[in-house]
């Protein structure tokens, strides 16, 4: 994300910035914008469509549409042209700083295989807006972006422990990691499991940031850096994705990032398993039991669902330092998007407050989010009679659920958790979010803790 989309308000750089004006259907004569833009408008039969642009050398019309898109000025940075510009109309703190948010979104261009990269338009910040909240969630969004959309070839485990070596040093983080067979010394077996059949080593990536006597927040991102479904191997649709399916490792960092550019008093850790999901004589095999970190064995029902076991070692580590709170991220199941599509992110929870002030939150900032149902009474699904547990339901019902109750069986009783089974990608282009990796509930996550742990 370039740090020049956004400007800092200054009187005399608004007023000679080219003027936006923002209008909604069917209401252009109506507005304050110059009277021959409006002509114009008339002439080309611009109706404040959504996403709609049209200018002048007096100005630009912005069309807002039915004003329920919160990131419709996305639209103006990504169609403008090189330049200043700024909002004709005052907007209150809120809506400014989401107006900032929506900008800087439409800014985003994945260039790392791209020789040119074109100058964009700039937006001088309404005097209302939080321009460093603005700029804190759209650096997470470009970074959850960056790394979903790099290639598998280029983000191997060893890549995504490098992306969270550089945000640990520019945070004053500590990284350390556990590699190959060292996971299985170290007791993580189905971290080893899954990543061991592939070229890329396996690791157990661990970020620690914070006072030590602040309250304990532990994040655990699924870091599967390519998944061919194992021997249960993915038809080649189902690959074809799957170089996103390390986007809940991404959404951690993201996440990560924003708790220590603001300072939230924590004392924060992130896990992220980094595996690939190979296909090799040594890979696991349907059928297998597995021994875990937490004790539990568990009988494999299809090794094209890896995500949940290396979630799950990794998520008994975090359990052992009995956090405050644990949340846990991943693009765990197809069957999540069935239910709720790829906008919305589906999450679990069983703490009432603290599900009552996310969504508070998640409203605030406009990140969709669906709360899911930790049903107990689909736990007999995954009942093994030879094992502990199956780590996958013998029919096609609830999969996001079994997955999320399989998870649950590696968090200490009465443990404070947080489940998101997010999609990390946008399949259709709408402003400032353009086909490709996409960040999910991590404003919302972080609007909740930003109040739970004020600085």
């Amino acid at each position: 994300m370039r740090d020049d989309l956004l400007r800092e308000y200054e009187e005399s750089a608004a007023n000679a910035a080219h003027k936006i004006y923002c209008v909604r259907e069917s209401e252009v004569d109506g507005s304050d914008a110059p009277s021959d833009l409006k002509a114009l408008a008339r002439v080309n039969g611009f109706n404040g469509e959504a996403g709609a642009l049209l200018a002048n050398e007096n100005g630009v019309l912005l069309g807002l549409g039915d004003g329920m898109d919160a990131f419709i000025y996305a639209a103006a940075a990504d169609k403008l042209p090189d330049g200043n510009y700024s909002l004709a109309d005052a907007l209150a703190p809120a809506a400014a700083t989401l107006a900032c948010f929506g900008w800087q979104l439409g800014g985003y261009r994945f260039d790392r295989y791209k020789s040119q990269k074109p100058a964009q338009a700039r937006l001088i910040a309404p005097v209302s807006a939080d321009i460093a909240a603005a700029r804190r969630a759209a650096a997470a969004a470009a970074l959850v972006k960056d790394l979903v959309n790099t290639p598998a070839g280029d983000m191997t485990p060893e890549a995504l422990e490098q992306a969270a070596r550089e945000i640990a040093e520019t945070y004053g983080a500590e990284v350390s990691s556990i590699i190959g067979d060292d996971l299985l010394t170290e007791n993580f077996p189905m971290v080893h499991a899954v990543g061991r059949a592939a070229a890329a080593t396996p690791r157990l990536i661990d970020l620690r940031w914070g006072p030590v006597d602040a309250p304990k927040l532990t994040l655990v991102g699924k870091g599967v850096c390519f998944d061919s479904g194992g021997l249960n191997m993915k038809a080649a649709g189902g690959m074809a994705l799957m170089k996103k399916d390390m986007g809940g490792g991404a959404h951690a960092l993201a996440l990560a990032q924003m708790i220590m550019s603001a300072g939230l008093k924590v004392r924060l850790r992130v896990l992220i398993p980094a595996v690939e999901n190979a296909v090799a004589g040594n890979a696991f095999r349907p059928g297998d039991i597995l021994p875990s970190r937490k004790g539990l064995t568990v009988e494999i029902g299809n090794t094209d669902a890896e995500g949940r076991l290396v979630l799950a070692d990794a998520l008994a580590l975090g359990g052992e330092e009995t956090p405050d709170l644990m949340i846990s991220l991943a693009t765990l199941t197809g069957a999540a998007r069935v239910a709720v599509g790829p906008e919305l992110a589906p999450y679990y929870c069983d703490d009432e407050a603290l599900v009552s002030a996310f969504e508070e939150a998640a409203a605030a900032v406009r990140d969709p989010v669906w709360r899911m149902p930790l049903w107990r009474g689909y736990e007999a699904m995954l009942s093994s009679t030879i094992a502990d547990v199956n780590h996958i339901s013998s029919g096609a019902f609830a999969g996001s659920v079994t997955a999320a109750l399989f998870l649950k069986k590696f968090i200490p009783e009465g443990g404070r958790w947080m489940h998101f089974d997010i999609y990390a990608w946008r399949p259709q282009a709408a402003p400032g979010r353009p086909v490709g990796g996409e960040a999910q509930a991590i404003r919302a996550l972080f609007e909740t803790l930003a109040k739970r742990y004020p600085i």
